[in-house]
Parts: C-alpha cells; structure tokens; sequence
C-alpha cells in the first residue's frame, strides 16, 4: 500500500515546493537526487506511519465515547419507569400515614367520648364538680366608700384597681358570691379607708 502512495506523495511534494531545491530543479547529479528521494520516501513513510497509528488512536477514542455516551444517558422509558417507582413508593407512604393520623383521632375521639359520658353521668347522679362558692363573707372591711356603676366589660379586678381599692373587700361588702357573674349597670359600694 505504501508502494502506491509514493507517486502521489511525491507529486505533491513538488506541487507543494517541499521538496530541496536541487531535486525541483533537476540537479545533474542523478545519485544525489536518488538520494534526496530515497531521504523524501523515508520522511513520507515515517508521517504516514505517524497519521495512521493517530488515526487509530482516534478510532479507539471514538468508540470509548459511543460506549460511555450509550452507558450514560437514560432512556425515556427507564426515566419513566423510575418517576413511577418514585409515585408509587410516595403513595404508599402517604396512604400509610393517613392511616396511622385516622388511627390516633380514633384513639382521641374514644376517650373524649369516655370522659363525656363520665361527666353526663355525673351530673345524672348530681354528682357534677361545682365550683366552690363563697356563702360566708366578713364584715372586716372599711364601712365608708362610694357607689360605682360597673361598666360593660369591667371585671371586679378592674373596678378594684380603678377604685383603689381591695377586691376582696368588694366581694365582703357587696356579699358576692361568684366573682364572674358581676354585669353592666350593676351598682357596687366600693370600700374605701381614709
């Protein structure tokens, strides 16, 4: 093969003007042109030896890449088998913790209906806690104070800081059993010491 590469490589060595100017020109001494010749094959089969054993590499290279690029990517029908794995697997866990929420409300609602028949048969048996209330009341609070309109919203707190005054001696003096049940327009003597 490298036979017939000679005549063309050396035609275009001369069409190139690479080769020595005494075997362009045709030099009389025939030996030295046969040895500028012999010189140029040998230069052109060593670069021929070199560009083929390049282009192998190339080859070579070339087919690692194929290889690694056919290895690398997904194809459509793994992405989608995987992206269905991944549902599935979300389903499962979401259906799991709804049970596991339905579960602990049941176990909730059960025992929130327990206390509420508990405290329905309490109060069918009159047994219902009452909240204690105050049925004595002392009469050690100052005698001398003023009437005051308890307004919407006020509290006996309220009405004894704004007066000056000490709640229970309010309580005392107005003989209130239940400190919450006070209401709007309600008149109170208000205790208060010189």
């Amino acid at each position: 093969m490298r036979n017939l590469l000679l005549p063309g490589c050396l035609s275009l060595l001369l069409a190139t003007g690479t080769l020595p100017a005494q075997t362009r020109t045709g030099a009389n001494d025939p030996m030295a042109e046969l040895a500028n010749l012999h010189q140029e094959v040998a230069l052109l089969q060593q670069r021929v030896g070199e560009l083929s054993l390049s282009l192998e590499q190339l080859t070579r290279d070339n087919a690692a890449l194929q290889s690694k690029a056919s290895e690398s990517y997904v194809t459509l029908e793994q992405l989608n088998r995987t992206v269905a794995e991944i549902n599935h697997t979300l389903q499962n866990g979401l259906a799991e913790q709804k049970r596991d929420i339905l579960a602990q409300v049941g176990t909730q609602v059960e025992k929130l209906a327990r206390q509420t028949q508990a405290a329905i048969d309490a109060v069918a048996r009159n047994e219902a806690a009452r909240p204690a209330i105050q049925t004595t009341f002392s009469e050690n609070y100052p005698k001398e104070g003023i009437s005051y309109t308890v307004q919407p919203g006020e509290s006996l707190a309220v009405i004894a800081k704004k007066n000056n005054a000490r709640m229970q001696d309010i309580i005392n003096a107005n003989k209130i059993s239940d400190a919450s049940k006070i209401r709007a327009g309600q008149t109170l003597f208000i205790p208060q010491g010189k």
